[in-house]
């Protein structure tokens, strides 16, 4: 595994390119083999000038083990439709790209001295360092934020005395079907990719999670209102930590940018100052895990409108937010489809909620009558 980086460039159009790796492995004392020496391309659909230094990282296999000496040069594309002279203007574009080591201190990218790679073992490929990733962060943070979920809708059940127990049960059902719906979706959206290969689509989640819920609650006879209210204030805390994970792993990323909101994050593969997608979806599941708390707490007019309120609401921003990312969808009727389907559920849960009897009022609630040392008040 190798990271080369580049300078883009100041000013001019976004324009893509393609970075042709070579390697010949060091310390060869016979006639050098097919697997003493690798060219390897790696194209880049969009470079955006002025967004400072963007780094590239590719993975050779079948090679003879040991250390390599690997160059990397940039290769102009040619013009769409036919083939021209590439140019650039105000670029200090090089054709011969520098060795790059990232600093987790400085949240910055620097020329790397060192000018040998070494193998290393198939399997632990992925694990090998890439600017702005950790490896192994999102599974991680996927479980903390699931943990956050479910420990914050007993919370809130302990406090509306609800039985946490069987809520729990309910819970469980709802994120295993949650789990598979993703991992299904995301198979939709990448039909070339084998299902086993990482990746998941938190539309099917949020989709087919609420569907698994509303289900089971209907065949254990438990107030629907009441668990969705309870689950909102986690699964958007669970939101806000999962999509730091997104962040450290390097997917779901956001489109280069020269804005100077933009942060230097990576795709797995490129490197360079990115829209912030994982970062403000992240916020925005913390905005809402607070805002739902807190309105919970306060007792709304009836159980689930909260949730129904605050469901709608992280939906309309996640579609603005999927506009934003590298990677577009593969159909230009996913993303319509994916609001369609939300609104089916919104309107699914919402009937239900109207539907059923609502739960008895809060104690506390004005006309409640509360017994005070023998008097009825």
């Amino acid at each position: 595994m190798a990271t080369q980086w580049f300078d883009p460039g100041t000013d001019g159009e976004p324009y893509a390119a393609t970075v042709r790796f070579t390697g010949h492995r060091a310390g060869v004392r016979r006639r050098p083999g097919p697997r003493d020496a690798f060219v390897q391309d790696e194209r880049i659909d969009r470079i955006v000038p002025g967004s400072g230094p963007v780094s590239v990282s590719t993975w050779v296999y079948g090679l003879e083990p040991g250390e390599w000496s690997v160059a990397a040069e940039l290769l102009p594309a040619p013009p769409p439709g036919g083939s021209g002279q590439w140019t650039h203007r105000g670029g200090a574009l090089r054709p011969t790209l520098q060795p790059a080591i990232w600093s987790w201190r400085r949240w910055a990218l620097s020329p790397n001295p060192s000018r040998l790679v070494r193998t290393r073992w198939a399997p632990t490929a992925p694990l090998a360092r890439i600017p702005a990733v950790v490896p192994g962060s999102l599974p991680l943070l996927v479980v903390v934020g699931t943990l956050i979920a479910l420990l914050g809708q007993a919370a809130v059940l302990a406090h509306e005395e609800e039985p946490v127990d069987r809520f729990l049960v309910v819970s469980l059902i709802s994120v295993a079907a949650g789990l598979v719906a993703a991992k299904l979706w995301y198979a939709v959206l990448h039909p070339g990719e084998p299902v086993w290969r990482p990746g998941w689509a938190v539309d099917g989640f949020l989709i087919f999670a609420p569907i698994a819920a509303l289900a089971a609650l209907l065949v254990f006879n438990l107030p629907v209102g009441v668990y969705l209210d309870a689950r909102a204030p986690g699964l958007f805390a669970a939101v806000a930590v999962g999509r730091l994970g997104c962040f450290l792993t390097g997917c779901c990323a956001g489109r280069c940018t020269n804005a100077r909101w933009g942060v230097w994050s990576s795709d797995r593969r490129i490197g360079a100052r990115r829209m912030p997608t994982q970062l403000l979806e992240s916020a925005t599941g913390l905005v809402l895990a607070v805002t739902t708390l807190r309105l919970v707490l306060l007792a709304p007019p009836f159980h689930g409108l909260v949730f129904v309120g605050a469901f709608a609401l992280y939906a309309l921003v996640r579609q603005g937010l999927l506009r934003m990312r590298a990677e577009q969808r593969i159909s230009g009727r996913s993303l319509p489809a994916t609001a369609a389907a939300t609104a089916a559920v919104l309107l699914a849960v919402s009937a239900t909620l109207v539907a059923l009897p609502r739960h008895p009022p809060s104690m506390l609630q004005p006309g409640a009558h509360i017994v005070v040392g023998g008097a009825d008040r």
